[in-house]
C-alpha cells in the first residue's frame, strides 16, 4: 500500500498497516452498504461500527446479506484515538449537532455523508472546520490534501456530472428543466408512508417539486465551473452570493420517486444553439481522467451502473437544445462508495480500491 505521507500526520492504525476506520450510523442503509465495501477493501479495516439501538448486536443481525462474511458487532463506544477516519452515516442535521457535542481529535479525518457542511458558509467561522466538497470530477486535488469532506447528495452527485461541462462550456443561459427518479432507498431504511412495498410497487409520483434540498450544492458547484460573465444558476431556493434570490438561470428539479430500490436515472434539457459534436467532445474531454464517471456515446440505462461506482452521461442534440442523460446507483456512487472514493484520495490510495463493483446488468 502506497500512502502520501502529507496526507497524515501520524502512522496509520490498522493493525495490519492499513486504514483504520470508524463508522458512525452503521445500522442503517448507507452504514451497511459502507462495512460491505470496507470489509473489502484492501487497505482498511473496521476498528468500530457505532449504532446505540444496536450495541452488542451482530452486524449481520440487521445487514443480513453481509451473513457469512463477518462476525463485526455494533458497539455504543466511539474510540476515535484507534482510528485514522471517521464516516458520518447520520441523518441530515445531525452531524452539526454530533461535532458540538464530541471532540474527535485533531489527527482524525471526517468524511460526512449528510447535507450539513456541503454548502459553503459566506462567512466560515473563525478556527472552525474546513470542509471540501467531495465531488471527485470538479475537487481530486482539494480533497486530496483535505481533513474534513462534505461528500455529496445522491441527486445532486447525478444532476451535477450531468450538467457540469455545459456550465464550464457556458451553455447554461436559460433555464433547465431536470427530472430525476430515485429508488426507495434513497428515502432511508426508517419505514415511510410513500416507501411501503404496497404504495411503491407499481407506483410513481413526484415530491419537493423544484425545492429539492440538493440544489443548494448543485446551483454551487454549476457556478464555480462557469465563465465570468455567464448568467448566476439560481433555485427558488437557492441566494446570491449576497444572500438575495437573483433571477439568472433556473435549474427546475422535478424529483420521482420510482418503483424500484436502487439508483437514480435523470434527465436535462439545456437550450443551446452550440454545435453538437463540440458540445460531445468537451463532455469527454471532462471525464476524460476521471476515475468512474463516463460518457457513453449510446443511450444508457439503470441497471448498467446499478452496485457500482460507475457514473454514466450520454448526450443527444435536438433543435435548438440538448438533451443530458445521466444514471448512477444512489448508495455508492451517490453515498458510500463516493466517500470511499474520497478516502481513498485523501490517504493517497489508488482511487479504485474496493470498488472495483460489477454492474447488475442481468
Amino acid at each position: 500500500m502506497e500512502t502520501d505521507n502529507n496526507n497524515s500526520s501520524s502512522p496509520l492504525r490498522g493493525d495490519r498497516g492499513g486504514l483504520s476506520v470508524g463508522i458512525l450510523g452503521a445500522a442503517g442503509y448507507t452504514g451497511g452498504e459502507l462495512i460491505r465495501l470496507l470489509l473489502n477493501h484492501p487497505d482498511a479495516e473496521i476498528a468500530f461500527a457505532n449504532s446505540e439501538s444496536n450495541a452488542g448486536n451482530l452486524v449481520s443481525d440487521v445487514h443480513e446479506g453481509l451473513i457469512g462474511e463477518t462476525d463485526l458487532r455494533f458497539t455504543d463506544q466511539m474510540p476515535f484515538e484507534d482510528v485514522d477516519v471517521v464516516f458520518f452515516c447520520f441523518g441530515h442535521g445531525k452531524s452539526e449537532a454530533f461535532l458540538k457535542e464530541h471532540d474527535i481529535p485533531d489527527h482524525v479525518k471526517i468524511i460526512d455523508l449528510a447535507q450539513d457542511f456541503r454548502v459553503a458558509p459566506l462567512n466560515p467561522p473563525e478556527g472552525g472546520r474546513k470542509w471540501v466538497y467531495g465531488l471527485p470530477e470538479i475537487n481530486r486535488e482539494k480533497i486530496r490534501t483535505a481533513q474534513h469532506v462534505a461528500n455529496p447528495g445522491c441527486f445532486a452527485t447525478c444532476i451535477q456530472l450531468a450538467l457540469l461541462p455545459a456550465a464550464k462550456m457556458g451553455l447554461i443561459n436559460d433555464d433547465v428543466a431536470v427530472n430525476g427518479i430515485t429508488g426507495s432507498t434513497g428515502a432511508g431504511q426508517k419505514p415511510g408512508a410513500t416507501t411501503h412495498f404496497s404504495w411503491r410497487n407499481n407506483n410513481m409520483s413526484t415530491y419537493k417539486l423544484f425545492t429539492h434540498q440538493h440544489l443548494h450544492e448543485i446551483c454551487q458547484s454549476l457556478n464555480e465551473v462557469k465563465p465570468a460573465g455567464a448568467p448566476y444558476i439560481t433555485s427558488p431556493i437557492d441566494p446570491s452570493p449576497s444572500g438575495e434570490l437573483v433571477g439568472g438561470c433556473s435549474i427546475d428539479f422535478i424529483p420521482y420517486r420510482g418503483d424500484f430500490a436502487r439508483g437514480i436515472f435523470c434527465t436535462c434539457v439545456v437550450k443551446t444553439k452550440a454545435p453538437i459534436d463540440d458540445i460531445i467532445e468537451a463532455y469527454m474531454d471532462f471525464y476524460r481522467d476521471a476515475a468512474f464517471t463516463h460518457y457513453s456515446d449510446k443511450a444508457i440505462d439503470l441497471k448498467q451502473v446499478v452496485n457500482t461506482n460507475k457514473a454514466l452521461v450520454h448526450v443527444d442534440g435536438f433543435d435548438g437544445k440538448i438533451l443530458i442523460t445521466s444514471c448512477i446507483d444512489n448508495l455508492l456512487k451517490g453515498a458510500v462508495g463516493q466517500a470511499v472514493q474520497n478516502m481513498n484520495l485523501m490517504f493517497g490510495l489508488d482511487e479504485t480500491a474496493g470498488l472495483r463493483l460489477k454492474a447488475s446488468a442481468f
